[in-house]
């Protein structure tokens, strides 16, 4: 069965206007100034209720900062006025700890603006099913074991956690089926030593117990900045036989999307010179409201471009301070600084064929 939904690739091939667009930049910060993200990773709350062993933003401290609904009432129709297509609410800390996250992903998708949720799931606010679940594209939830022990160890939690996220996820897709919703339910985990033996239980689980469409294995990526180095030498060499195994688990209606391309490409030296996403077609706002051009450099004041509590995005996406990090990326930045596997890696390597020539014989299509 083929990756659907495109898990283990991009999606940039669907917007050809905006790939013209950042091709037509060359250099130019009066072009650069106006080509807006079309994706956006919000984070709503720095607080989190996990203190997961692989977490790559544990240096940024799980700050109890949150952004209001009244701002991003202000924001968002702006965003999706200035071409945003897609918000995913994640982040620093759970999503689902902001009181106001269902009012928030209803007001995103009145915005024009498609929405999306990664949560660990050990929490289903009041009302979340009612408001929220109808106007979201899909929901990930990040389930890195199989078994109760598991679970706690590497999520650092309770074992009666992993029943909730059980319950919660249940109670999801039994509400999508009875209205009739369109909404996308998936589970993803890290593959880690810790929890390869959890895999094929982990899948059975969330196919057969759960009824969730999906689950995706992804490697880890060690964030340059992470205070975590407990998994910072990891290859995936001896554990890519496990896709057969995973596979063979899918139906008409679940698939595991084993990440086994990115899993290859992670040891690998192969790689562009430099970095062609930022800063344009994603970017990334903190629970503090600071918008940043790439998540693999939060606090890193070379990245952050603005404030959303002090202006407007179209302000700060054509301020100098993004001016500033527009110019750093096209004359400075050194890619080994970058994480490896980061988000925008596939596009990265994407854009770097047409850019460089590396493909010959392009006009013979």
């Amino acid at each position: 069965m083929a990756d659907r939904f495109l898990i283990d690739s991009h999606k940039l091939i669907y917007h050809p206007r905006r790939t013209a667009q950042l091709l037509e930049v060359a250099g130019s910060w009066e072009r650069a100034c106006s080509v807006y993200p079309i994706y956006m990773e919000i984070s709503p709350i720095g607080a989190c209720n996990h203190r997961c062993t692989f977490c790559a933003v544990d240096y940024v401290g799980y700050q109890p900062q949150r952004l209001s609904l009244e701002l991003m009432a202000r924001r968002l129709p702006e965003m999706g006025r200035l071409g945003v297509k897609s918000i995913m609410y994640a982040g620093e800390g759970e999503p689902l700890l902001h009181k106001d996250i269902a009012p928030l992903i209803r007001l995103t998708r009145e915005a024009g603006i498609d929405v999306a949720l990664t949560t660990n799931a050990s929490l289903l606010p009041t009302g979340f099913i009612g408001e929220a679940l109808p106007n979201l594209s899909w929901i990930k939830a990040s389930i890195n074991a199989g078994t109760p022990a598991g679970y706690a160890a590497i999520h650092r939690t309770r074992e009666r956690d992993f029943h909730q996220v059980v319950e919660n996820l249940g109670l999801l897709t039994a509400a999508r089926r009875r209205d009739g919703l369109q909404v996308t339910i998936g589970a993803q985990s890290l593959l880690l030593p810790d929890n390869a033996a959890d895999m094929v239980p982990l899948a059975r689980l969330c196919r057969d117990d759960m009824g969730l469409d999906y689950l995706v294995v992804k490697p880890y990526s060690q964030h340059q900045f992470s205070t975590t180095r407990r998994y910072a030498d990891l290859t995936y060499d001896h554990l890519l036989d496990l896709e057969r195994e995973l596979t063979g688990l899918n139906t008409a209606t679940f698939q595991v999307v084993f990440r086994s391309h990115t899993m290859r490409k992670y040891g690998n030296s192969d790689r562009y010179e430099r970095c062609y996403a930022v800063p344009f077609l994603w970017a990334y706002v903190m629970a503090n409201g600071t918008v940043s051009g790439c998540s693999c450099f939060l606090l890193d004041d070379r990245f952050e471009y603005g404030n959303l509590n002090e202006n407007t995005f179209q302000e700060i996406w054509k301020g100098e301070r993004r001016r500033r990090g527009f110019e750093l990326v096209r004359d400075q930045l050194d890619i080994q600084e970058c994480r490896r596997n980061c988000r925008m890696d596939d596009i990265n390597r994407y854009l770097h064929r047409i850019v460089s020539g590396a493909v010959a014989h392009v006009n013979f299509i």
